[in-house]
């Protein structure tokens, strides 16, 4: 076990996606809570940057000390393009900049287990992975290879929770269950989204986080149509965001639909925060936006129809509303009765 009063080097490997990302901010919080004079570094893709920089240490905030981003995604395309291999090469020097103690990389494949071969190692350095697959997540066995502490975690297990077994595990801590509840984000930054404006958006305004990657995992347009009729009628203004060509004209087609309802212009993961931060409510499918708005505490009804519910499930907080489980959609009925129920809290805390 490592002693609170050192100040370990420790270098975090997650590298994306969005929804993967956010689930590993909690170790953070957890790791300074018990070093608080530990440096913290994490290596992640650079499209997923602006998910880590609320993390940064600032004055009265104690988070990461560095983000190394890594641009592999876009070095693919080139692969023998002299522009890509320069810029992994400074990739290489701004990682091994520093000599790690600790190494925890909680993604279980290859490209983040080579993050790992490439950090330079104190003589004693713990580097520790997973070591077996867990359910409906990728794992690459021949990761292993690059660990020296192979940890097992339950074939299934929640997101934040198998981050957690790893991280404990390298540091020899007992295990911090949920009795601990995760921390993403500091309260402060939350704060500030919340007080940007959200894209011109008016207040109230609720968003539908419709699309996703794979198409199993949407709920039924005339759902959608019948939840947004019904906070339409009650004032709210429905928001129908989308991220490709395929799921503007989607969102084209629920805002015939509904009444009063609007299609903004595509946004980033940066702008993400403040669209998110100042709704009234955000209601959607297991796909990585989603899941910002449970990590944001915001009031979030998370729809599982073709995802196990266990594996990402916001359990952290009385704002979320979980619904739907693999093969078992949630009826409209149940959406609707989550929605106003949370609405209805929202509304009363309010008042108080």
């Amino acid at each position: 076990m490592i002693d609170s009063s050192t100040s370990p080097k420790i270098l975090l490997v997650k590298l994306s996606s969005l929804g993967d990302v956010l689930h590993n901010l909690p170790i953070v919080r957890d790791i300074r809570a018990r070093l608080p004079k530990a440096q913290i570094d994490w290596v992640v893709e650079e499209g997923y940057v602006h998910l880590l920089t609320p993390l940064l240490s600032s004055e009265g905030f104690r988070g990461i000390d560095r983000i190394i981003p890594f641009g592999l995604r876009r070095w693919k395309k080139l692969p023998f393009s002299l522009r890509s291999w320069e810029q992994f090469f400074a990739f290489k020097k701004e990682l091994q900049e520093v000599t790690y103690d600790v190494i925890i990389e909680t993604q279980g494949l290859i490209k983040s287990a080579l993050v790992c071969a490439l950090a330079n190692k104190s003589s004693h350095a713990v580097v520790a992975g997973l070591a077996n697959a867990t359910e409906f997540s990728g794992y690459e066995p021949i990761a292993r290879a690059f660990y020296n502490q192979s940890v097992q975690v339950p074939f299934q297990c929640h997101a934040v929770d198998r981050s957690r077994y790893v991280t404990c595990s390298a540091l020899g801590w007992p295990l911090i269950d949920r009795s601990e509840t995760a921390k993403f984000y500091p309260a402060s930054f939350i704060d500030d989204i919340s007080d940007m404006a959200a894209r011109g958006l008016q207040k109230p305004y609720v968003l539908f986080f419709h699309s996703t990657a794979r198409e199993a995992k949407r709920w039924g347009n005339a759902h959608w149509i019948e939840l947004g009729k019904k906070l339409a009628v009650l004032g709210y203004q429905i928001v129908l965001p989308w991220g490709s060509v395929a799921e503007k004209v989607i969102s084209q087609e629920l805002a015939l639909q509904i009444p009063g309802s609007i299609v903004p212009n595509a946004f980033s993961i940066e702008e993400a925060f403040s669209v998110i931060a100042n709704a009234a409510l955000v209601v959607g499918v297991d796909t990585g936006l989603t899941h910002l708005a449970a990590v944001l505490n915001k009031p979030t009804v998370e729809i599982y129809c073709d995802s196990p519910r266990w594996k990402t499930e916001g359990y952290w907080s009385n704002q979320i509303r979980n619904t739907g489980d693999i093969q078992a959609p949630p009826t409209a009925d149940e959406v609707i009765a989550a929605s106003l129920e949370l609405l209805s809290q929202s509304i009363s805390a309010t008042k108080s």
